[in-house]
């Protein structure tokens, strides 16, 4: 059953991060972010960041895992809002 929750985590993880990379091409290829929200992004980070927080005390693998690759994103996507501004 452990098993079978681990990978129930990995998979929610995995589509949950996935799910910024075409916002991330998309500003990259465009140059322009300017539709994407910096106060969502702050909030949405921030929020990444203590559920990294969480899984590193709860020694959570899945959590660990999907929270860094999505605040990497992320700090991606602002950092080309930043850079396009």
């Amino acid at each position: 059953m452990d098993a079978g929750i681990t990978v129930l985590g990995l998979t929610a993880g995995a589509l949950t991060t996935l799910a910024f990379l075409p916002q991330m091409l998309k500003t990259y290829r465009s140059k322009s972010a300017k539709d994407v929200s910096s106060l969502m992004l702050i909030t949405f980070c921030t929020g990444v960041f203590l559920w990294l927080v969480y899984g590193y005390f709860r020694k959570d693998v899945a959590v660990m895992l999907a929270n860094s690759i999505t605040l990497v994103l992320n700090l991606g996507i602002f950092y080309l809002k930043v850079r396009y501004k």
